[in-house]
Order: structure tokens, then C-alpha cells, then sequence
């Protein structure tokens, strides 16, 4: 699939965007990195923002550093939520309904990345997948007659890392039981972030809603990730390789495109350009195994029997 430039030479960049006010963004996984850089973006041009994070230490630093930055009145709160955790999802995802009125986006930013040996979330499902995936699928379900509401947008916020290994989703063995190792459990959670937006994109578009649905990835970018989850061997590599890497601000470009740039289309991949790591940020190809409907459709009922929501079946 071919590509053209659609922001010029230098890509798209927050200078694009006027104000913001009037509108919220909420993201998860905003306490540092991409989200938090996006959080700051958000406000600076005047909107609000609600974080939903898990570490109530860290929200509550995040915040107060946002505020210390931008001053005490810039609206940025956070709810509880641990995307590893589906009834904390539930009671978070309640929270958020019972106090903002309006979501102009939700910014699915939030994941863990490769863990050393296999870990299974509260719900006893491979972490990866629990976490990057299933966490989110349920949010969007629950949040979604919000935003189609607001006119508003889900965005997906993938890897690059979704077309690398076996390029599929292990439907026979899913959570890696027996075969664990600390890549394809990563690789399939991403395949299955974009995968899930893409179809997500069909439903909505069949079903003549509201809401816009955007993918996205943020490249090569020095975050806290791989710090907090990998094995020593991987930190210590990333620690080399983050030298050409982009900052978490730049990191944070596609992602905020995708929330709130209004000359943007659907069924793209907007991410870093030169080799999807850093640079312009634009449009990029997607590989077909993002786009297999068969495979997708598939993954929708897989993730509506794990979280127990049935939703936008068409």
C-alpha cells in the first residue's frame, strides 16, 4: 500500500492545533511518557483532560506537576483504573460516566511490553493481551454511547511491533501456555490493539454512528515502558538504542493527531515516517494483517466472551 504525504515535509506537529477549550480527552496510561506528553498538550491549549492510571501515587505527581507547569487551574484529574483488572475497569469506566459529561476522545495509550516470564492478569488471562487488549476493549464498550454522544473519537494506539513475528493472533493457545517467550505475547497484543480498531472502524461505519475511530503508533521513543516490564538484557539494549530514538513529547505526536486534528481520515496509520521509528509524523502503510476481517471478526467474539460485554454487533 502506498502512502502520500498529507502534512508536508515536516509532518504534522501541535502547532496545527488552535484551542481546545470546551473539549476532554481522557487517556490511559497518562502518568508519564506518550499520554502524559499528550495530557500537557491537551491542556496547554486549554482543554481537560482525565487521566485513568493505576498507580494513584504517580497520578497524583503527574498531576501535580501539570498544574505546577501549566498553573492550578488547568483541568487535569485522574480516575483509578487497572486495565489488568476488568472489575476495576468496570468501576473505573463508572466513574468516568458519573462525572464527565462529555469525551471528545478517548486515547487508548496505555500497555506493558515484553515481560520477562509469563504473568496473568487479575482475571487470569496472559498479561499482554489482558492488559493491551482485553483492558481496552472492555473501556471502549463501556465508554462508547459517550462519545458517539459527543461526536468524539476512540484512538488506538498501537505498536510497530503488530506486524512483527508470526504477524497473527494465536487463536489455538492465546494466553501462551507452554510456550511463553517475551516477544509474541507482545506482538500479538498489538496486533490484536490495531486489529480491534480497524474493526471497530466497520462496526461503527455500518452502523452509521457518530464516533470516528483512529490507529496510530508512536515509533522509537524514549518512555519508561520497557523499564518498568522487560528483562535486564532488553532494558539494557533499549538503553543503547534509545540514543536514536525520539523524546516522549515527539513520541506523543500521533497520538495526539489522532485525538484532535480535525483535517484527519479513517482506516489510516498515522506514525513516525522514516521507517516507522522517528521522523514527520503522517500516514503510513498498514500491513494486511491488521486488515484480515476474518481474523477480526474472530478476535471481536473472542474478546466479548473474555470481558463478558457484548456490544456493536451488526
Amino acid at each position: 500500500m502506498t502512502t502520500q504525504r498529507k502534512f508536508g515535509r515536516k509532518g504534522w506537529t501541535p502547532e496545527r492545533l488552535g484551542s481546545l477549550a470546551g473539549k476532554t480527552y481522557v487517556i490511559t496510561g497518562a502518568n508519564n511518557g506518550a499520554g502524559f506528553q499528550a495530557a500537557r498538550t491537551f491542556l496547554g491549549k486549554g482543554a481537560k483532560v482525565v487521566m485513568l492510571n493505576r498507580n494513584v501515587d504517580r497520578s497524583t505527581a503527574a498531576v501535580d506537576a501539570l498544574k505546577k507547569e501549566l498553573g492550578s487551574d488547568a483541568d487535569v484529574t485522574f480516575v483509578r483504573l487497572d486495565l489488568g483488572d476488568l472489575e476495576s475497569v468496570r468501576k473505573g469506566a463508572a466513574e468516568v460516566l458519573e462525572t464527565v459529561p462529555r469525551i471528545d476522545a478517548l486515547i487508548c495509550n496505555a500497555a506493558v511490553a515484553h515481560m520477562p516470564t509469563r504473568e496473568l492478569t487479575e482475571d487470569g488471562f496472559e498479561a499482554h493481551f489482558g492488559i493491551n487488549h482485553l483492558g481496552h476493549f472492555l473501556l471502549c464498550g463501556l465508554l462508547f454511547e459517550r462519545i458517539d454522544e459527543s461526536a468524539g473519537r476512540i484512538v488506538m494506539v498501537g505498536s510497530k511491533g503488530y506486524k512483527f513475528g508470526d504477524k497473527r493472533i494465536y487463536f489455538e493457545n492465546i494466553d501462551f501456555v507452554g510456550n511463553y517467550d517475551t516477544y509474541n505475547p507482545y506482538y500479538q497484543s498489538k496486533l490484536a490493539q490495531v486489529m480491534f480498531g480497524y474493526e471497530l472502524q466497520r462496526r461503527v461505519k455500518a452502523m452509521d454512528k457518530k464516533i470516528t475511530i483512529q490507529v496510530c503508533h508512536p515509533g522509537a521513543t524514549r518512555t519508561n515502558l520497557l523499564n518498568d516490564t522487560a528483562s535486564f538484557a532488553l532494558k539494557t539494549s533499549w538503553a543503547v538504542l534509545s540514543l536514536f530514538a525520539q523524546s516522549a513529547a515527539k513520541g506523543s505526536w500521533s497520538e495526539t493527531l489522532c485525538a484532535a486534528e480535525e483535517n484527519v481520515e479513517d482506516n489510516k496509520l498515522y506514525a513516525p515516517t522514516r521507517f516507522e521509528m522517528v521522523g514527520a509524523v503522517d500516514e503510513c502503510p498498514i500491513d494486511p494483517c491488521a486488515l484480515d476481517r476474518e481474523s477480526a471478526a474472530k478476535l471481536w467474539a473472542v474478546s466479548e466472551e473474555r470481558t463478558g460485554l457484548s456490544w456493536l454487533n451488526v
